[in-house]
């Protein structure tokens, strides 16, 4: 579904990624680990078309999209929930998700559609006319990931999903992903919380310093004692 090949990006001078290759399968999941700074946002704005790559390759379906316009990427089926949810706090609920049909793909079944998220998430059909900003942080997750979902996107990226949340909370998103596994989508995640993370990747990458320093499935990559002692305390 996704491939980078060799993926070079940054902003202005600064180089970020250098020569980056990840890729996910349909109906897949993939995360990309890594302390802060190494990259793993930078790589999901190339991917949805928000950075420019100096260098390198996207390919979505097997077309090449590492020029096309954020909208056109959008239009094709890639959905970024960025880090942080980022919803529209004043809109209602319902209008945040009616926001995530605003492609020419997802307008003409957004009743259907609406209907069938909210068969996913039955909350957010209880705070459908609830403002969005009233939600508790797990709940805004929710929307957030929802709003991306109404876009009718074949690929769903998830840009640090647990980030800032308490650790209750982190379970309920934990949970949210892997509901949204469940339904056939392909998933690019990126995560500090590698354990959590682990149990729902079907490949797994490791990025420091804009390098992929390790890959593998999801055994062998845990297996790694640099990986166990780094990231997975033991």
């Amino acid at each position: 579904m996704i491939r980078t090949e060799r993926i070079v990006a940054g902003y202005g001078d600064l180089v970020i990624l250098k020569e980056v290759s990840v890729e996910v399968g349909k109906g897949q999941t993939a995360i990309i680990v890594g302390p802060n700074g190494a990259g793993k946002s930078t790589l999901l704005k190339v991917i949805t078309g928000q950075v420019k790559p100096v260098s390198g390759k996207v390919h979505f379906n097997g077309l090449e999209i590492e020029h096309r316009e954020v909208h056109r990427i959008a239009e094709m089926g890639i959905s970024i929930v960025p880090e942080g949810g980022r919803i529209f706090p004043g809109l209602t609920v319902y209008n945040n998700l009616k926001v995530g049909s605003y492609c020419r793909r997802a307008r003409s079944r957004f009743k259907e559609r609406l209907q069938e998220i909210y068969g996913l998430f039955p909350i957010l059909k209880e705070r459908q006319v609830q403002a969005a900003g009233s939600l508790s942080g797990g709940e805004r997750q929710m929307l957030a990931i929802a709003r991306a979902l109404m876009s009718q996107p074949q690929v769903i990226l998830l840009d640090e999903p647990s980030m800032g949340l308490a650790p209750l909370i982190v379970n309920e998103v934990f949970d949210l992903v892997r509901k949204i596994k469940t339904q056939d989508y392909s998933i690019i995640m990126t995560e500090q919380n590698v354990r959590k993370a682990l149990q729902l990747a079907d490949y797994a990458y490791l990025l420091e310093s804009g390098s992929v320093r390790f890959q593998g499935a999801r055994e062998p990559f845990s297996q790694n004692p640099d990986i166990q002692r780094a990231y997975l305390g033991i």
